[in-house]
């Protein structure tokens, strides 16, 4: 029987059955929830971010429950690079589903370096992490600034053959600069937000919650933040938006289609729900099906303003 909709996205030579992801962190390599449903069902995967050697990441506690969101202190544990390709990749092509390797560095050298080595690796695309806030150094450090995301895209771009997502930070002031800059240096897409930069205190003990003190803020505490820098970035930029940040359902899915973007991450309600990015699908073909859309990209901006 043929659908009445098509859920097919085309991402910058991204193709994917349906707009909706797993985003980088929660899902891990996708192995846990495996266990819960068939993750052949999912767009895509952005895995884990990866760096080029092992990483044991923060110390602990790393997560801090708050209202309507957690706030995590990982720090990128991942096996690195080279492990992931030999591991984890193989068990990811079990599943027809896109993979997006989620790369990131400490310096620009290794950007480069992740970028030629994972567009040689079995993967479909690569999201530049540009806006971790729990690391030291590298990441948010160069997309906090459009000459530091100039600086790392452009000399990525000469590297990587394959579509490059580059992912955003809100920890900016003009998120929309930033954007554009990505998207002048080089960017095929652009995803946002990463997690917004916050802290918890033990009242009794007077210290923070976390090892690392700050963390980021996830969640659907920062759904509205991320809705707005969604609709701004896809106003300011003609590349792809990809939409994350307190996606919950299929409503969620839509609001984000809507504001601009082409397809959508969803990672920490998966946390409470591992059955989230399933029944978003379901939500947004739903929503379709009784509101007369015939394709993921007829709901992509029609926002009336």
């Amino acid at each position: 029987m043929e659908k009445k909709v098509d859920m097919s996205v085309n991402i910058a030579g991204l193709r994917m059955k349906n707009p909706v992801v797993a985003a980088s962190g929660t899902f891990g390599f996708g192995r846990e929830y495996s266990a819960f449903f068939d993750i052949s069902k999912l767009g895509g995967i952005a895995v884990k971010g990866l760096t080029l050697k092992p990483r044991k990441g923060n110390p602990p506690p790393r997560i801090a429950e708050t209202p309507v969101g957690i706030l995590n202190s990982v720090g990128l544990q991942n096996p690195g690079v080279h492990a992931f390709i030999r591991d984890e990749i193989p068990f990811l092509r079990r599943y027809d589903t896109a993979i997006i390797a989620n790369a990131c560095g400490n310096t620009v050298e290794e950007y480069e370096e992740m970028a030629e080595i994972l567009s040689d690796a079995d993967v479909d695309a690569i999201e530049l992490n540009l806006s971790c806030p729990n690391v030291k150094e590298g990441c948010m450090a160069f997309g906090s600034t459009a000459s530091g995301m100039t600086q790392v895209v452009s000399r990525v771009r000469k590297h990587c053959r394959k579509p490059l997502i580059v992912k955003l930070t809100p920890n900016v002031t003009d998120i929309c600069e930033i954007a554009c800059a990505a998207e002048a240096a080089g960017a095929d897409a652009v995803s946002l937000i990463n997690t917004v930069l916050g802290m918890a205190i033990d009242v009794k003990t007077r210290r923070p919650v976390l090892g690392n003190v700050m963390g980021g803020l996830s969640g659907p505490a920062v759904k509205p933040i991320a809705l707005r820098m969604v609709y701004q970035v896809s106003k300011s930029v003609k590349i792809p938006v990809i939409g994350m940040g307190g996606i919950s359902n299929g409503t969620d899915v839509v609001e984000f289609l809507l504001a601009g973007a082409s397809a959508v991450m969803i990672g920490t309600a998966g946390l409470v729900n591992p059955y989230a990015w399933v029944e978003a699908i379901d939500g947004l073909e739903l929503y379709m099906e009784e509101n007369g859309f015939r394709s993921v990209s007829e709901l992509t901006g029609a926002l009336i303003v």
